[in-house]
């Protein structure tokens, strides 16, 4: 598993995208290949970015936005990474829960929505519930199946060298799972960060879900793709955040198999 750099020139090409998108978004516009009151040019939606700043509410849908997320995904790695290590380590427990965390993790976490507004009704608990049973179950599995992979030689030298107990785990098992676990933590907060949207959508009153609802209400599409954008760039800034663990000097050595 390599280490991901991006270096200055892939930096460039990516910058590059985006602008070609842009260009290409503002010529459909200016060609009228759809209607202007569904489709709108980028200079409308910087003039609603700055309408949505200027009043604060884009700032507090944010803030919104991420203490749910931040909330709800720290609870889900506080509990499922500990408890995938367990399961990891103990082949009975394996078998005796792994098809039940299976199961929740098949589950659409969308399907728990009417549960979670009859439990906790409006605001802030069925978005951070919805995320937490976004990622717990995921985390788990992917935690237990990183342990469970890891080659038997390890704990065999790690004996012969006389780790146990807390040096064990953090000179020999979470340096062997790091890679699969931030690979994880990736996908799962990217996860996240998509339910939370549709969380407030159906039970918000506030957030960036809340903002595009209330947009589509207003039949304002320039508000609704500045909120997208807004959303799209939170979520890669929150993947390159994770991405910072693979520089932890006990986690690279993980990289370079």
């Amino acid at each position: 598993m390599k280490q991901e750099i991006l270096t200055p020139k892939l930096k460039m090409l990516s910058l590059l995208v985006v602008l070609v998108v842009v260009a290409l978004w503002a010529v459909l516009f200016s060609k009228g290949f759809f209607p202007a009151s569904s489709f709108p040019s980028p200079v409308q939606v910087v003039k609603g970015f700055g309408e949505e700043a200027r009043s604060g509410r884009l700032f507090d849908d944010t803030v919104a936005s991420l203490f749910r997320v931040s909330t709800g995904f720290g609870l889900a790695v506080f509990l499922g990474i500990p408890l995938g290590l367990w399961l990891g380590l103990k082949l009975s427990a394996r078998a005796a829960f792994l098809p039940a965390v299976n199961f929740f993790r098949s589950l659409s976490p969308l399907a728990w929505i009417p549960f979670a507004i009859l439990w906790f009704g409006i605001g802030d608990t069925p978005a951070i519930f919805l995320i937490f049973m976004t990622s717990f179950f995921p985390l788990v599995l992917a935690t237990a199946s990183a342990v469970a992979s890891i080659p038997t030689v390890h704990f065999r030298v790690a004996q012969d060298y006389g780790f146990h107990g807390l040096e064990f785990l953090t000179q020999v098992t979470l340096p062997a799972i790091m890679p699969q676990v931030i690979t994880g933590l990736r996908v799962t907060a990217g996860l996240s960060w998509v339910v939370v949207v549709a969380a407030e959508m159906i039970a918000g009153r506030d957030g960036l879900g809340f903002l595009i609802w209330d947009a589509r209400n207003q039949l304002r599409p320039d508000l609704l793709v500045a909120g997208m954008i807004v959303i799209g760039v939170i979520g890669v800034v929150l993947d390159r955040l994770l991405v910072q663990l693979t520089l932890i000097p006990s986690v690279r050595w993980g990289y370079d198999k």
